[in-house]
């Protein structure tokens, strides 16, 4: 479908059975601009949409020859650009929820709120007339514009396709990622992401938001759980003056600040259920009511949540809302940990050593196949975020242009035995054996680590800096070592720094 080049050119369906409301939407949107045409029955809107193009569809879920939702399918089926907005009755969350999921690009509650119907309409529109958005998802970076003629299209594929490239990654798993968030961008749809944390929810909801057609509008990101309870609802809705102690002025609160644009709320599985309920009303009717306010404000944004938690259980529990829980979970992505896609490693090591050497002033450290072996070999049970602070640590201790990494001595040393931890200043003892795999490798390779370096102290009469040559570590990573490991000074001579 051709992009529309004026609102006059963007030809708009209304579909219900209700002459005095579908009257109503029609006036509404030709003082818009738009051209309009309504029906009362779905054969009409059929028949219509069968002899030529329309840019938006509004339908009323109920209609005397079937159900609303039969027209998403048909347009579905057809394969069709068109955007269709359902009209629900209020409270059927349920009709919402599946209208949603069957490809409707956003919904609205009766009584319609003829501002926020406007806003709606213009949001499907912007998005029709933005080839980047209706159609292709990625450009060629040759067919990127740049410098100051550069138009609002290119600068939404830019920054979309920067987003997306920040989930690093090729894997297999990441592809689908990335996949799916630019499938998903372009609808009002809540997105709910889910995995453990430090896979990169955030970063998600940023592209989700980057490759949508409120790439223009605020992106407010929320962490649920660390707001205190007694202020959530003031920094959700926002507060009038006099509201309580303190509220000297009018305040928004996130709803408000992330009109036009997209509301993440992280952590959302620790929200109490007194504030779930309360965040299920304002997602359901589109608006919110600030605190000492008789008047509910609509508010238009699209909901992003994202949860480590696992929020079916969490509802099973009694912990978390079905309803709410139904309501954010329309499209779902989820995101794998780290050590299910360790193909990414390479590439993530280079962005991230990139990113942490350009913050520190220093050049970037060569990241070699042997160190990317040990990488390799860490648990990482933080993902992504625990390997950034490894990164950030072997930056810190490392000497010269070649990086060294922390855990190197963890993972290079020969299988010895494990051993009860002994004192640096106790007679040797017997190694036993170790089981062929240990329960805890973390701490099986600290005991191995704590031995070696312990004989090593030893044996040079506990003179850190001959023993970290004996090594192949710089004082500086051998006294790292020494902290870590709790290695505990001899009473009598003392840990000391002196020539080898």
């Amino acid at each position: 479908m051709a992009a529309a080049t004026s609102l006059s050119d963007v030809r708009i369906l209304v579909l219900d059975d209700e002459p005095d409301l579908r009257t109503l939407y029609e006036l509404a949107l030709l003082r818009e601009g738009y051209s309009v045409v309504g029906v009362g029955a779905l054969q009409e809107a059929r028949e219509l949409l069968d002899a030529g193009r329309f840019d938006v569809v509004i339908t009323d879920m109920r209609l005397p020859d079937g159900l609303g939702i039969s027209l998403l399918h048909y347009l579905r089926d057809q394969r069709r650009n068109d955007r269709c907005v359902v009209i629900t009755a209020y409270g059927s969350a349920e009709n919402a929820v599946e209208s949603l999921k069957a490809g409707a690009f956003d919904y609205l509650t009766k009584p319609v709120d003829i501002k926020l119907l406007r806003s709606v309409v213009a949001s499907a529109v912007a998005g029709l007339r933005n080839p980047a958005v209706a159609g292709r998802r990625h450009a060629p970076a040759s067919a990127l514009r740049a410098g100051p003629n550069r138009r609002k299209s290119d600068s939404f594929e830019i920054e979309g396709e920067a987003a997306l490239q920040r989930l690093v990654g090729e894997s297999a798993v990441m592809r689908s990622v990335k996949e799916r968030v630019a499938k998903v961008a372009r609808s009002m749809a809540p997105v709910l992401v889910t995995g453990e944390s430090g896979t990169g929810k955030e970063l998600v909801a940023r592209a989700l938001h980057a490759n949508s057609h409120r790439f223009g509008g605020p992106f407010v990101a929320v962490n649920c759980s660390a707001i205190p309870e007694n202020l959530l609802e003031a920094e959700f809705f926002g507060a009038r003056k006099g509201a309580y102690t303190g509220a000297t002025v009018d305040r928004d609160g996130f709803f408000q600040a992330a009109r036009g644009g997209s509301l993440f709320l992280d952590e959302i599985g620790d929200l109490p259920l007194a504030m779930q309920s309360k965040l299920l009303r304002a997602i359901q009717e589109r608006g919110v009511r600030p605190l000492g306010s008789t008047l509910e404000e609509p508010v238009d944004v699209r909901v992003i949540s994202a949860t480590h938690r696992d929020l079916a259980a969490e509802v099973q529990s009694g912990r978390f809302r079905q309803d709410l829980y139904y309501r954010l979970n329309v499209i779902d992505i989820v995101l794998p940990p780290l050590r299910e896609r360790l193909d990414d490693l390479p590439a993530l090591c280079e962005t991230l050593l990139a990113r942490i050497a350009q913050e520190s002033g220093i050049e970037v450290p060569r990241l070699s196949a042997a160190v990317l072996e040990q990488i390799c070999l860490a648990p990482l049970r933080g993902n992504v975020r625990e390997l950034e602070n490894l990164l950030h640590r072997a930056l810190a201790l490392s000497e010269g242009n070649d990086l060294q990494i922390d855990i190197l001595g963890e993972h290079t040393m020969p299988a010895t035995l494990a051993a009860p931890l002994e004192s640096p200043y106790a007679a040797p003892t017997q190694a036993a054996s170790a089981p062929d795999i240990p329960s805890d490798l973390q701490s099986h390779l600290d005991r191995q680590e704590r031995e070696i370096l312990v004989r090593a102290l030893r044996e040079t009469g506990f003179n850190r800096t001959a023993a970290a040559a004996r090594l192949g570590l710089s004082l500086r990573q051998m006294r790292y070592r020494i902290a870590r490991l709790n290695i505990d000074e001899p009473p009598d001579t003392g840990l000391a720094d002196g020539p080898a």
